[in-house]
């Protein structure tokens, strides 16, 4: 069986594939959660730690609002477990806006390739 993440390519697709699997596909987003998480990941976002539940009741708003996301990815690297990606996700908001969020995110990964943990700081841009 193959890591989910295993190098940068891998990261790189998870990136840009993981955002739109969780707000727009037909899965339920537990099952898209957990295809790239561990059951214990945590994510520390500009200081606010969001675990496996409140990443989920996350998704339910945040699917009724966005009508379209797109992931550039700047720079990605993967180093064993450790990765570290800057990347501009731009979310197309149902009310017309345009959200465009720059993310440094640096995490460690599971033996499976699959994310434990992730501390991410962010700017709008």
């Amino acid at each position: 069986m193959s890591k989910i993440i295993g190098n940068t390519d891998d990261l790189v697709r998870y990136l840009t594939d993981y955002p739109r699997q969780i707000a727009f596909g037909e899965e339920p987003p537990e099952t898209v959660l957990d295809r790239y998480h561990t059951p214990d990941y945590v994510v520390v976002n500009d200081g606010i730690a969001l675990d496996r539940r409140r990443l989920l009741d996350h998704v339910g708003p945040a699917r009724k609002r966005a009508v379209a996301v797109s992931v550039d990815v700047k720079d990605a690297l993967v180093d064993g477990e450790r990765v570290a990606a800057r990347y501009v996700l731009t979310a197309h908001m149902r009310k017309g806006n345009v959200i465009a969020t720059e993310i440094h995110m640096f995490g460690l990964l599971a033996t499976d390739g699959r994310l434990r943990r992730a501390e991410q700081l962010t700017r709008t841009v």
